[in-house]
């Protein structure tokens, strides 16, 4: 596998999970022989998704899309997401009868769900369709992989995440927090409904709380909690900074596949505290370096007490290096199970 191209349509400036993920696969590959190729809305014309402007969607013509593919003349396509360009890779691989492996990062079902009246069955109709057409579904969770299969996706493969711990790490030194009242309850990433964070912000907690991101909830949370710090985006040094400043780390969505800013938290020293469903569940549940449950104010008055050096020891137990191998064995294995058939 020498030539590994990449599609998604989630590139910068967005940040999340999903961009920081194909980044760190990006830098890590290489180690392993394999060169990617990243297919991304760069150089193409977007538009804003409806109900939240700051995702962009790309204007392209599958023929333009193509061409670029014909050019990279990749070993393997690995289609990362379900947009614009997630489709028009997918229905040129199947036109050339060309092997390809998907991922699914995000709940767009319930996503959707949550701002519109699409029955969520309907959307995990057409995203089946989409996934089960590959060689390979990647998945980051045993719980997702199980919740996917009972719906009907097939050739699951299991692909985790990894942390930064370089970066990310408790020994920071900040002050940019050091004007609020300790202890500090910190959120870190979109601010949008799925993310559920009125279920944090509506706490009654001593000290402070912190929400790092942006989203189109942003303004809406800002008015109704005047008494938060919202401070916008952040990335690299200001965001470990951050996290390194504060005391624990809340995450109150019901929705995420993984939550790539739990493993950031843990390094940087922070107990988690979350509700018990898929995500904390897979990434915290069982290590001691969080507490979950439905009384989430509870949660986050005990997980206060978990010492900060077994949180990171936790975290160190994930890489972006292992990650990345573990996506080309998946990427080798689909290629291996369609050899000698004809792949449609």
């Amino acid at each position: 596998m020498s030539r590994i191209l990449i599609a998604s349509d989630a590139w910068h400036p967005q940040i999340n999970g999903v961009v920081r993920t194909l980044e760190r696969l990006s830098r890590h590959l290489p180690e392993f022989g394999a060169t990617p190729v990243l297919l991304t809305p760069e150089g193409y014309r977007t538009v804003p998704c409806p109900t939240y402007p700051e995702i962009r969607l790309t204007i392209a013509a599958p023929g333009a899309i193509g061409r670029r593919l014909d050019a990279a003349m990749p070993d393997h396509v690995h289609i990362a997401t379900e947009g614009p360009i997630g489709y028009a890779v997918r229905r040129w691989c199947r036109k050339r009868k060309r092997i390809f492996t998907t991922s699914y990062h995000t709940r767009f079902p319930e996503y959707l769900a949550a701002r519109l009246p699409v029955p969520v069955d309907w959307t995990y109709a057409v995203l089946r369709q989409f996934h089960n057409a590959g060689a390979g579904c990647m998945v980051a969770t045993p719980s997702l992989e199980a919740e996917l299969a009972e719906r009907g996706f097939r050739h699951l493969m299991r692909w985790s995440r990894g942390v930064d711990a370089d970066l990310f790490r408790p020994d920071r030194r900040s002050d940019v927090l050091a004007h609020l009242p300790r202890p500090i309850h910190l959120y870190v990433g979109r601010v949008a409904v799925e993310k559920n964070i009125g279920a944090f912000l509506d706490l009654d907690l001593p000290g402070s709380k912190v929400v790092v991101g942006d989203g189109p909830a942003l303004e809406t949370l800002r008015r109704a909690h005047p008494e938060v710090s919202f401070l916008g985006a952040k990335v690299g040094d200001a965001l470990a900074d951050i996290y390194a400043a504060s005391d624990c780390f809340v995450f109150p969505s019901r929705t995420d596949t993984f939550g790539v800013v739990m493993l950031e938290a843990l390094a940087s020293g922070l107990p988690v505290a979350a509700f018990p469903v898929a995500g904390p569940r897979d990434v915290v549940g069982g290590t001691g370096a969080g507490v979950l449950d439905e009384d989430l104010r509870k949660a986050v008055l005990a997980a206060l007490s978990i010492p900060r050096d077994h949180c990171r020891t936790v975290a160190l137990r994930h890489s972006w290096q292992a990650a990345a191998r573990q996506f080309l064995d998946n990427v080798i294995a689909a290629q291996k199970s369609c050899a000698g058939s004809a792949f449609v």
